[in-house]
């Protein structure tokens, strides 16, 4: 990929003529979840391309993810099609706390809120409980502060440290349901990349099943990969590790980061909601030029023809995103 724009030959008979789909050089990586883990359904996806099957370890019991891989394995057993397996870890999240009678709450526009570390906090229109302890220190009148995918932005206006609490306000009003995620823009976070729980996915469930790669959540520095390959040790040492980029820290130390990752992973979703969504594109092209350069495979993921969960046919615009991705030099 890279510079070949510019050199392409375009005719009309190539945008008219069948596509000859045996050449496929770009791989594809899919998520298994609810609807996509029935041996025949499995076997449809090995059939239709699938390269890495995803198995996202936000959500799911070891009991779930090990039936869905069984699954998998019979389904190549059954099609003689192979697919790497792809462990993504949770990693470390800021959520919100729960609700008072669990009922969502409206936060309206431009009303004060006070945000608690206390977790056991239940809340309401007036105080949400957050379970990033130090967030009183790690923020500042000004700062931004965005709940459920970026729905809520809240803006700081006091912070308490001694008493745990922070004032803000709504900027917008929306509903926010409880156990929400939380970005905090530009916030260097005080939590360790690979958490308790990735450790243990990765050494009960990763490791044991054979996986081929990890997928490393919101990867902020180099040393972030030191400590996971030591989490790895021995028996691990062939999992090979996807870093994702989820942030600004991730972008600035990008180099160091792709010096020590086998792959990359561009993390669209949360990357939007941590740098302005309109300069996107240019991170995208940034990490794939390196990753290109360097010679390490790369994924550009998040809202690939995402409307395609509830419609038959994607967006224009999801076709050409895709596309795009590709002419980037993406390689899943």
């Amino acid at each position: 990929g890279g510079r070949g724009g510019a050199a392409m030959k375009f005719d009309v008979n190539a945008i008219l003529r069948d596509t000859p789909t045996a050449v496929a050089k770009t791989k594809i990586v899919c998520t298994l979840g609810p609807t996509s883990r029935e041996v025949p359904v499995l076997e449809e996806l090995l059939r239709a391309g699938l390269s890495v099957a995803r198995f996202n370890f936000s959500h799911g019991s070891y009991e779930y993810h090990q039936e869905t891989l069984n699954n998998l394995r019979t389904a190549m057993k059954n099609t003689s099609l192979l697919c790497a397996v792809l462990l993504d870890t949770k990693g470390p999240e800021i959520r919100t706390g729960m609700l008072k009678d669990g009922k969502p709450v409206r936060l309206e526009m431009g009303k004060e809120v006070t945000l608690t570390t206390d977790y056991s906090a239940l809340g309401d229109e007036a105080t949400i409980a957050i379970s990033y302890k130090k967030l009183p220190q790690d923020v500042s009148p000004g700062s931004q502060i965005l709940m459920a995918d970026g729905s809520i932005v809240l803006e700081v206006l006091s912070c308490d440290v001694a008493g745990g609490t922070v004032k803000a306000r709504c900027t917008n009003t929306a509903m926010l349901g409880e156990r929400k995620n939380c970005n905090l823009p530009g916030v260097v976070v005080d939590l360790p990349t690979l958490t308790e729980k990735d450790k243990q996915d990765i050494l009960q469930w990763g490791v044991p099943n054979d996986v081929d790669f990890i997928a490393a959540s919101f990867v902020r520095k180099g040393s972030d990969l030191d400590n996971i390959r030591e989490c790895l040790g021995d028996r691990g040492s062939s999992v090979q590790i996807i870093s994702k980029i989820e942030n600004q820290e991730g972008l600035q130390n990008f180099d160091d980061i792709l010096d020590k990752s086998d792959g990359i992973m561009v993390a669209r979703g949360d990357l939007g909601m941590e740098i302005p969504t309109e300069k996107i594109f240019l991170a995208q092209k940034m990490m794939i030029q390196k990753c290109n350069h360097a010679g390490k495979p790369v994924i550009t993921a998040t809202q690939m023809l995402e409307s395609m969960t509830k419609n038959p046919r994607p967006t224009r615009a999801e076709a050409t995103d895709v596309a795009n991705a590709v002419l980037d030099g993406t390689d899943c």
